[in-house]
């Protein structure tokens, strides 16, 4: 097709923008009287007389749903490229599970950042049970190329959750297949709209659709995506075996979601800047990190392979007490986990005991309220938190 480009669905028109992928993207053919997104198909089991061929089987394999809400991250995250593959799951952690997992074998060793995600010491433990050896380095500064040499694959967090550094993905990967690994990206705090791992040379990228992807806090879902059909083929196999599926509701919420994806991400990027603006020029307030801000210190990284740096700041204040105070104190945030929601969430992230920060450290998630209400109910909540 020559005026348009096409990942398996729909055509686009060539150079189609983010908003306009995201309302489209995934939807079917249009049909006279079906509506334009088809609503989530309940199914344990088809109509299969004869031999099982086909698309739809059982339900822990395909499901019709999955397969549009599958279609449309595959054109985030690969726009115009054929031979994507997506993957949805039941959460996240299914969907890291499912790489990890499926690509090692006892004797293997894998590289992790040792300043990710708090569940990847879970994920450690258990990889070493079944006799694979774990390494780990910071994300900032390339760190992980130092532990590189024999690993069969490199797992990259980047922005780091919930510290905020940056790497070069297409660095690690150039480095990491040169040496024969497979490389991995969580993309969730970057979204596709932010960052695409696939472009920048990685093997897989995976990410939370729990968070900013779907945005409204609930639907819990995960994704991999990628273009090498043997790996491809590993990831989806464990995932009938582990049977880590999503219901076909929650399937049809997050593609009903991703519509608004480049609105909600626009406005809370923008707004997470004006607030790390504001945060910069409060005393009380250290170890400010958002990598939109040009002096941050993965600022030049980040603008290299990124185009949009998130909607999360992360800060610290001087006490454990001044920040439960201050978490108290805020009107239009709630003191709630995860990120990427329309509406702002904050914690004080040491209460979890899984990561290493300070215990006055502050993950901010900024929501889609107006920037001029929640930048003063921050600052009015760092005023009144100080006694």
């Amino acid at each position: 097709m020559n005026d348009a480009t096409t990942n398996a669905g729909r055509a686009f028109p060539e150079g189609a923008g983010d908003g306009t992928r995201a309302v489209r993207a995934g939807l079917p053919e249009p049909v006279k009287h079906e509506p334009t997104l088809p609503g989530p198909v309940f199914a344990a089991h088809f109509h299969l007389p004869g031999d099982p061929t086909g698309p739809y089987t059982y339900g822990r394999d395909e499901n019709p749903t999955w397969t549009l809400l599958e279609r449309a991250i595959g054109e985030l995250e690969a726009p115009g490229q054929d031979g994507v593959e997506a993957l949805v799951f039941a959460s996240g952690m299914a969907a890291v599970s499912a790489v990890l997992f499926s690509q090692l074998r006892a004797g293997d060793a894998v590289v992790l950042p040792d300043d990710g995600y708090q569940a990847l010491p879970l994920v450690r433990t258990q990889l070493e049970a079944y006799g694979i050896e774990v390494r780990t380095a910071p994300t900032g500064g390339d760190a992980q190329l130092e532990v590189l040499d024999g690993a069969k694959l490199l797992w990259i967090e980047t922005p780091s959750n919930p510290g905020l550094d940056v790497c070069d993905v297409r660095r690690l990967a150039d480095a990491a297949h040169a040496r024969g690994a497979r490389v991995a990206v969580d993309n969730t705090l970057a979204t596709p709209l932010g960052q695409r791992p696939l472009e920048l040379g990685a093997d897989f990228s995976v990410a939370s659709g729990t968070k900013q992807l779907t945005g409204h806090g609930d639907v819990l879902l995960g994704y991999v995506t990628g273009r090498d059909t043997e790996a491809m083929a590993a990831v989806r196999r464990w995932r009938k075996i582990a049977g880590a599926i999503p219901g076909p509701m929650e399937a049809w919420l997050a593609h009903r979601s991703i519509a608004t994806l480049q609105l909600r991400v626009d406005r809370q990027n923008a707004t997470a800047l004006a607030l790390a603006r504001a945060l910069r020029e409060r005393p009380e307030v250290t170890g400010l990190r958002y990598p939109g801000l040009p002096d941050d210190p993965a600022h030049r990284t980040a603008a290299r392979q990124m185009r949009r740096y998130g909607c999360v700041v992360s800060f610290t204040l001087p006490t454990r007490a001044r920040a439960d105070r201050f978490l108290d104190a805020l009107r239009l945030v709630d003191d709630a986990t995860s990120f990427g929601g329309v509406r702002s969430t904050a914690e004080r992230r040491g209460r979890w005991g899984g990561d290493a920060v300070p215990e006055g450290f502050i993950r901010f998630s900024v929501g889609a309220e107006d920037p001029e209400d929640l930048v003063a109910d921050v600052l009015r909540a760092l005023t009144a938190s100080a006694s």
